[in-house]
């Protein structure tokens, strides 16, 4: 039987035992983008999930939708349905001429906890505009109605828009796109590889000042709260790290990069994204960034009757990669 394309990235340990094994793919770029971390398959097809956002936002941008900086955020974030999200939703509807019964997320909870808690105490039901993907949904409506182009169908691979997302993603990933899905909120999917997506991270931060990519990545860390929300670990790195950005995606993606041209991308196998942001902040480090700011991530509670009893720490393949120092 042929081994396996993953690497050992993270070990969750309960009172010394070793519960848990978190296997994936991990790319590290360094500043001048040479490969400085490669573990796992890096070449193999993967489903970026709410990585892709950034790129759908960008097609969105390119297709000449300029949005304010919080909307561009929303469109390329995943929000927690806090009402200040569902605000900006709404406005880039309106401006549009639409309104949320032409979003074509499902309906979903707001993930932001006390607002959940709110909404459900005063008998309210579940909404589309709550659900995290509604900002990108808005930004897709509103870009095909900016050209002209058939709003009921904006979710059909074949539309224009889905087209230019597409050529958006091979082209910043630098490779085609290998595989066509249906994303959880119902939007297409288009898959790439761990390598193409931390080149695709990487070029979005360095891309030239006044550039419709730069303006994205600009938009994520001038309003991270937007990206993510109250809590949201996105948005507490790019709280903690300024200049850095960071998306993470459903099933154990994250894609992550410094101002400074540094990127990290992953697929984590089993689809758990617990360790993830420490997996991320550990290869940042390694390359040179300086991640001390964000040290209270790199901790995860692992809890017995409400006390911790273990910890969440970095697998063998990737301590051998970062070296004993780093480890």
């Amino acid at each position: 039987m042929p081994e396996h394309p993953y690497a050992e990235l993270a070990v969750l340990e309960r009172n010394g035992f070793p519960e848990s094994r978190h296997l994936g793919t991990l790319v590290g770029l360094a500043a001048d983008g040479t490969v400085a971390l490669r573990l796992g398959d890096a070449d193999t097809a993967v489903l970026p999930r709410s990585s892709t956002k950034p790129w759908q936002a960008l097609a969105c941008r390119t297709a000449g939708l300029h949005l304010s900086t919080e909307a561009t955020a929303l469109s390329a974030g995943s929000h927690t349905g806090e009402d200040r999200h569902v605000a900006v939703v709404r406005e880039v509807l309106a401006a549009a001429g639409l309104d949320e019964s032409a979003l074509g997320c499902p309906v979903d909870w707001p993930e932001d906890e006390p607002t959940r808690e709110r909404l459900i105490a005063a008998g309210e039901q579940r909404s589309r505009v709550r659900m995290n993907c509604s900002g990108k949904h808005a930004a897709m409506l509103a870009a095909s109605v900016h050209n002209g182009w058939d709003v009921a169908g904006y979710l059909d691979p074949a539309h224009p828009l889905q087209q230019l997302v597409a050529e958006t993603v091979a082209g910043a990933s630098g490779g085609p796109v290998t595989a066509t899905a249906v994303d959880g909120c119902g939007a297409p999917l288009f898959g790439t590889t761990v390598l193409g997506l931390a080149r695709a991270v990487r070029s979005m931060v360095l891309s030239p000042g006044g550039s419709d990519a730069r303006a994205v990545a600009d938009a994520m860390r001038a309003a991270p709260e937007f990206v993510g929300g109250t809590g949201h670990v996105n948005t507490q790195v790019m709280q903690l790290l300024p200049g850095v950005l960071a998306k993470g995606g459903a099933e154990g993606v994250l894609v992550t990069a410094a101002a400074t041209g540094q990127a990290v991308a992953m697929k984590v196998v089993d689809g758990s994204p617990r360790a993830t942001t420490v997996l991320a902040l550990a290869a940042l480090r390694h390359l040179g960034v300086d991640t001390s700011p964000a040290a209270a991530l790199t901790e995860v509670p692992v809890l017995g009757g409400g006390r911790p009893v273990g910890r969440l720490q970095l697998g063998a393949d990737l301590r051998t990669a970062l070296g004993d120092a780093t480890a």
